[in-house]
Parts: C-alpha cells; structure tokens; sequence
C-alpha cells in the first residue's frame, strides 16, 4: 500500500485481513491518518509500515508485479520490497475550488450534501467523491450518482413550473370527429 493518510491506512486495514502480510510505504515522516485509525493498524501483527519512503521503481516479471523500490529520505539509501500486488491511496483532494462562494463546502473542500444529494443550494444536486459522502469508491459514487439523479427529479416534479408563454395559452383541441 502506497500512501498514509486515511484512504490508505483504512485499504491496508481491509487488506490484513485478506492476505498474509500488507507493507505500507508512506513518503511523510509520519502517517497523516485519523489517531484511531494508526491505532487500527499498529494493532495487526501482519503490517509494516515504512515512513520517509519516496517510491522510486515498481518490478516485474513481465506477467506481474514482483517488488517496489524506494528511496529512504532520511538516508538516501535504495530499498526494495518484494510483493504480489500494489495498491496506491495518496489523496482525496477534491477538486472544487471553482465552487467556493457558490456553495457549501466541508472544510476538506468536499460539497456538503444531505442523504438526497441535495447542495446547500436548492435544486443544485452532487455526487461521488468530491462529496462529503463517506468511502470514496466507484460503486458507492455511482449510487450516489442514482441517488442525487432521483433526488433532482423529485425537487422537479415537486416545484412549481415556470410560466411561459406557451403553458399559459389556451388548448384548442378543435371539434371531435
């Protein structure tokens, strides 16, 4: 596992109980992920954690992956860690800048939605990861995706429509045959 912040340190967390030994790599001189989380993690007997580990080369055989290389930033030293897989959580920035003053945002620049997917503007819907909504992966962005979808339609059918022009004019339906 590539990466220690919270995306990364709760993948390895799920990994360890799924294959014999999970090493985590994180480039920081420490992890960034929640305290509880850290706790989590230190507690399960098949985990490294390796800090101050700028990844250099991914190996292979040509068929598969067979090893990582990193750089030990504190002495420069190159490292290399046999493995079966590479899995790499290193941010969930969203990108949202372009939204700041138009509507609510957490504090980590997620847009702030209720269970419907609903904005803090009415009528205005989000989904996926640049959300609040928890675990930031593909099949729960494309839920909440559906979800935000029938969200917006019941916001539509429930609003008045505006009045033009051609909803207002009268309905000649003509004479029956």
């Amino acid at each position: 596992m590539i990466g220690g912040g919270n995306s990364g340190v709760e993948a390895a967390i799920d990994l360890a109980g799924i294959v014999a030994h999970v090493t985590l790599l994180e480039f920081d001189k420490v992890l960034r992920a929640d305290a509880v989380l850290q706790a989590k993690l230190t507690s399960l007997p098949n985990v490294t954690v390796i800090v101050s580990a700028q990844t250099t080369e991914v190996t292979g055989d040509g068929e598969k992956v067979n090893g990582i290389a990193y750089q030990d930033r504190n002495s420069g030293q190159i490292k290399r860690v046999e493995l079966e897989g590479i899995f790499v959580q290193i941010g969930l920035l969203p990108n949202t800048d372009w939204l700041k003053g138009t509507l609510k945002l957490s504090p980590r620049g997620e847009i702030e939605v209720d269970a419907r997917g609903q904005t803090s503007v009415p009528g205005v819907f989000a989904a996926g990861d640049a959300t609040t909504t928890p675990y930031k992966q593909i099949i729960i962005a494309m839920g909440d995706g559906a979800k935000a979808s029938l969200g917006a339609f019941d916001h539509l059918i429930r609003s008045p429509a505006p009045a033009t022009p051609a909803a207002t004019a009268k309905l000649d339906l003509g004479q029956p045959a």
